[in-house]
């Protein structure tokens, strides 16, 4: 049997439930988890705000475990390897956007824990494109956050057009901006933390700032345009205000690069980006390719999450800690 954390309807609490144990289809493997990150994305499983989501579901993208059994017509996966799942979580390889091998934009993309059930749970079911290898050098619980913040802002630095020395300015020091402090100096950046306060000043350049710049106190564009502009911009917090306030701090041929998520509108002018030929443009995550290699430049450069653990049991608990923005700053859950 195994146990999980299931939603059952929309705006439902978590309840623990005991299950059969399912058997790998066609293309699939089980895997027996080890620890799953909560993310707040998973909001969209606890209050059915997922168009098409379907009910009873157990959330979790951000899933690694081992391989306990594997089903027909699966390679190269073996039996006991250590894998992860992410937020993309297999795609249809026939539709034209995987026809050109663009697999994150696949017409028909599964979401782990929300298109099939995730990781809030001792065992679970993933199609073998949505397997990511874990390097040995990072724990379960470290590893886990990198499969959704870790490849959102690693992937998105490492596709813009920035080279090693450039000013890198990361907007919000979060889930996300304390990962992304850390591979832009990795990386070689010129790293710049923006933050509501002197709070995090000290941590930011625990992580890696050379700058740090509190957007309350000051007017972040202008200390910005002080240092000589940004050659790129990643908004990590999801506060459309504040990131249309940072676009004025852009140099020429400056990128605006969005991956916190909200929902209201951004205002910035035309001229705005005209002048200076700047650009603002969003990122989504990886494949599971992608996840592999954030993983690597994670261990290889000890670039790893601060994190809160919970055991399975407790997902409420943390799911709570996690959505009303108290954890510092990914809260994972423990599965024996």
């Amino acid at each position: 049997m195994m146990k999980a954390m299931i939603i059952k309807e929309a705006g439902g609490s978590f309840e623990s439930i005991e299950r059969d144990i399912p058997k790998p289809k066609e293309y699939e493997v089980l895997i027996k988890v080890q620890a799953c990150g909560i993310c707040h994305s998973d909001m969209f499983v606890k209050e059915g705000a997922f168009p098409g989501i379907e009910y009873p579901r157990i959330p979790g993208h951000e899933v690694i475990g081992t391989i306990e059994e594997i089903g027909g017509n699966v390679s190269p996966w073996e039996k006991g390897q250590r894998v992860g799942v992410g937020w993309h979580g297999g795609h249809c390889f026939t539709c034209d956007p995987c026809r050109k091998g663009d697999f994150i934009n696949c017409q028909n993309a599964q979401i782990a824990g929300i298109s099939y059930d995730g990781g809030y749970a001792t065992h679970m079911l993933a199609p073998q494109e949505a397997l990511a290898r874990i390097p040995d050098s990072l724990s379960s619980e470290e590893a886990a956050p990198i499969l959704c913040a870790g490849i959102t802002v690693f992937n998105a630095m490492r596709n813009a057009d920035i080279f090693a020395g450039d000013l890198v300015a990361v907007q919000g020091l979060g889930g996300l901006g304390h990962l992304a402090i850390q591979y832009a100096a990795k990386m070689g950046m010129h790293t710049v933390a923006i933050s509501s306060s002197d709070d995090k000043k000290e941590l930011a350049h625990q992580l890696g700032a050379h700058e740090f710049i509190n957007g309350k106190a000051e007017n972040a564009a202008e200390a910005l345009q002080k240092m000589g502009g940004a050659k790129l911009i990643l908004a990590t917090a999801p506060n459309s205000k504040l990131i249309s306030s940072v676009v004025a701090g852009l140099g020429p041929n400056g990128q605006l690069l969005i991956v916190g998520a909200d929902t209201d509108p951004m205002q910035i002018s035309p001229l705005q980006l005209i002048t200076g030929k700047k650009t603002v443009s969003g990122w989504s995550s990886g494949t599971a390719k992608d996840s592999e290699e954030t993983l690597k430049f994670s261990a290889l450069t000890k670039s790893i999450p601060m994190i809160e653990k919970y055991p399975l049991e407790k997902a409420a608990e943390a799911y709570e800690r996690m959505i009303n923005n108290e954890a510092r700053f990914r809260v994972v859950l423990t599965v024996n």
